[in-house]
């Protein structure tokens, strides 16, 4: 609504207020929403939950297929987990080892699994509520689109197993500190001297915070450009 230059008469993407809304309210356990102004007291639309769940899972998902493609995790480990031995059993791995073909099989085995619960949990939660409309949608908490109590638990283990022996696996505690430094030194070195940023984002500083100015740049960096710009600042 603010940052993109697309259009010649306003700034912004033009996006509908419903996906506006969809993106205000689309929360995590890690990350809450607090975008002023787009009905805080309703919740997420039918299509925003789907997006959400289909978010959740695809993260789950895709996040243990990096550890065991990266060696952070191992297939071993997996035992631990109820669901684990439940698709060890759906791709009888005891009879074979274990590989790049079936570590695709585990992810697909994996994602079909989720996706059957949310379809059969979410049509079981639309069946009994049975909202006459899109707001009562919104209104009913807790959302519609979801896992069941069982999926729920098996999926709470499998984060807290990622979190605990991945997302605390000391190399990517690693990536996770030099990444913050390098922000951290691009932001502090703008700030000391502003007219390091490119001419679009020094004309918005006559008229905008220069903190605010700076944070929008660094947010519109790729991971390459922000590596490339921390080489060009501060190498020898």
């Amino acid at each position: 609504t603010k940052l993109e230059r697309r259009y010649p008469k306003w700034h912004g993407l033009n996006l509908t207020y419903e996906t506006l809304e969809g993106i205000a309210k689309h929360e995590t356990e890690y990350d809450i929403s607090a975008i002023a102004g787009i009905a805080p007291e309703r919740g997420p639309s039918l299509e925003a939950q789907v997006a959400d769940i289909a978010d959740e899972l695809a993260y789950n998902a895709h996040d243990l297929d990096d550890g065991l493609q990266a060696g952070l995790l191992r297939i071993e480990q997996l035992a631990e987990l109820e669901i684990g031995i439940q698709l060890r059993e759906n791709l009888r791995w005891h009879r074979r080892g274990f590989n790049d073909i079936t570590r695709h099989e585990l992810i697909r085995e994996l994602v079909g699994l989720q996706v059957d619960d949310v379809l059969q949990a979410t049509t079981q939660a639309l069946a009994e509520v049975q909202p006459a409309s899109a707001l009562s949608v919104q209104q009913h908490h807790p959302p519609l689109v979801r896992h069941s109590p069982q999926q729920q638990i098996r999926s709470r283990a499998l984060k807290d197993f990622l979190f605990e022996n991945m997302y605390r696996h000391f190399r990517i505690v690693r990536m996770q500190a030099r990444a913050e430094h390098i922000l951290e030194a691009l932001f502090a070195s703008c700030v000391k001297e502003p007219l390091q940023l490119p001419a679009a984002f020094r004309a918005q500083l006559q008229h905008r915070p220069r903190q605010r100015v700076i944070a929008d740049y660094i947010a519109s960096l790729t991971d390459r450009s922000a590596l490339q710009e921390y080489d060009s600042f501060f190498a020898r």
